[in-house]
């Protein structure tokens, strides 16, 4: 964001009075510097602002904990949450190398160590800033071939044109308001308003003016009448991302808004009316937050009269290549740099990482190796440089212990049983973990699928072979009983 005076704006978040003057003083030359003490402050900030700082300096040390990383990542979250677009650069104490990748796993862009050079720190600052996310500028968004990309494409295209409300689901940064946007690019309201409002980025008490608008004197503040985004949306397309947090007792007033199209400014008496088509986000499961009474029933079902699945990246296969080479030509041609090569051994690494940040991960993964590896091959051990490989998301395919402890609990599991049977013991394993997955997903399939790290439709083809199993299995002990019944009579 740039303001008025011509600045780009940026936050610096430290809880060092010292660091923090110091780096508003000189990086005020080049622009508007806010601060913030806490995360608390941080996202008070963030949501007194009508539009987000380019770029967000923040320390992982934050109050109350000061000497652990988790105020710090959970911050990211929140600014992410409050302005995708906002850049994140990670300056801080706790530089090990764990803390430096999950940082960026959860979207920095890039991650520096206190004490650090102010020059190069301008620089940095400078070069994150350069790159410019053109993802929404391709066709509908969307760049890939995978069967969960493809299915996701014909359902744009076939929502696109219907007047009724969207609800998209997916994880965060795996591209939900691509999306949007594109059900409005693909649609006949395509030269119409398109408004996004991110309801996580107000304040409670500022979101039902800031939706349906207010008039003069309506509340402390309100020096004059002002439209919301209903109306200012005319008979376009608003998109509210980040549903689930809007208010409950502001629901009510939505749920109108979809029913019948009316609504008031706050402070007047007469009814005003929009044709908006509402497209809402989020990365919830609205269902468990309908029943723990959080959200409520009837406007989660007026808002999911069509429903999209955004796929994690984890799930696209080779689509994950194909988006870094997308990512690698539009930022070395911004940066004027010769591309970086990926080995074959790096694009199969690639191929199995997680991707705990999604699509937003891999962004950054290509800023970073455009700017560290311009003209050079990236072999394995460069890329996973740039890799979350700590135990806060293990890559597919990795197990949770090594194999010389499993090899261990196998000898004393053979050893202890007589009876000892790996199809059943294999069987059992992979059906208490199905299971538990569906309780811990209150039985959404998408969502158990995401915690077991496998697809969807891997899912219910690994249900359906467990019955199969599970069915012969008691016709051959219904027979053997049988025998058994008939040989002792």
């Amino acid at each position: 964001m740039t303001a008025s005076n011509g600045k780009t704006e940026l936050l610096i978040v430290d809880d060092d009075p010292l660091i923090a003057d110091a780096l508003g003083y000189f990086l005020g030359r080049d622009y508007l510097v806010s601060t913030a003490s806490t995360r608390a402050e941080a996202v008070a900030l963030l949501r007194s602002r009508k539009k987000p700082p380019a770029l967000a300096l923040i320390d992982l040390g934050l109050p109350p904990t000061p000497h652990q990383p988790d105020e710090g990542f959970a911050l990211i979250a929140d600014i992410l949450a409050h302005a995708p677009d906002t850049r994140i650069v990670i300056l801080s104490g706790q530089s090990d190398e764990l803390n430096a990748r999950h940082a960026r796993a959860l979207g920095a862009t890039e991650f520096v160590g206190k004490p650090a050079d102010p020059e190069y720190l301008r620089k940095l600052i400078h070069r994150v800033l350069s790159f410019r996310d053109t993802s929404a500028e391709v066709d509908d968004g969307l760049i890939g071939e995978s069967a969960p990309l493809q299915k996701l494409r014909a359902q744009l295209r076939q929502f696109a044109r219907s007047p009724f409300p969207v609800l998209i689901e997916g994880e965060s940064g795996s591209g939900k308001e691509l999306a949007a946007a594109a059900l409005h690019r693909l649609s006949e309201r395509a030269s119409k308003p398109y408004l996004a409002l991110n309801c996580a980025a107000i304040s409670p008490n500022l979101v039902e003016a800031t939706l349906f608008g207010h008039s003069k004197g309506a509340f402390t503040g309100a020096n004059g009448p002002r439209a919301g985004y209903f109306e200012d949306a005319s008979d376009g397309t608003l998109f509210l991302d980040e549903i689930g947090e809007l208010p409950l007792d502001l629901q009510p007033k939505l749920l109108r808004v979809l029913e019948n199209g009316e609504f008031q400014r706050i402070g007047e008496t007469a009814t005003r009316h929009s044709s908006a088509r509402i497209v809402t986000a989020t990365n919830r499961d609205l269902k468990k937050e309908v029943r723990e009474g959080r959200f409520r029933a009837d406007l989660y079902h007026r808002l999911s009269v069509f429903t999209v699945a955004i796929p994690p990246l984890r799930d696209l296969g080779d689509d994950a290549v194909r988006l870094l080479e997308h990512f690698r030509a539009v930022y070395t041609a911004q940066a004027d740099l010769p591309p970086f090569r990926l080995t074959e051994a790096a694009k199969k690494r690639l191929l199995i990482y997680s991707f705990p940040g999604n699509v937003r991960e891999l962004r950054n993964i290509a800023i970073r190796l455009t700017t560290k590896c311009a003209g050079k091959q990236v072999d394995v051990s460069d890329l996973e440089a740039e890799l979350d490989l700590g135990n806060h998301s293990p890559a597919a395919g990795v197990p949770p212990a090594s194999l010389t402890e499993l090899v261990s609990i196998a000898l004393n599991d053979i050893q202890s049983r007589h009876d000892f049977n790996l199809n059943a013991t294999l069987y059992l394993w992979e059906q208490a973990y199905i299971e538990a997955a569906q309780r811990l997903a209150h039985d959404n399939m998408s969502q158990a699928a995401r915690l077991l790290g496998i697809n969807r439709t891997t899912l219910y083809n690994r249900i359906d072979t467990l019955a199969r199993e599970n069915e012969v299995s008691v016709k051959a002990n219904a027979g053997l009983n049988g025998v058994k019944r008939s040989g002792h009579n």
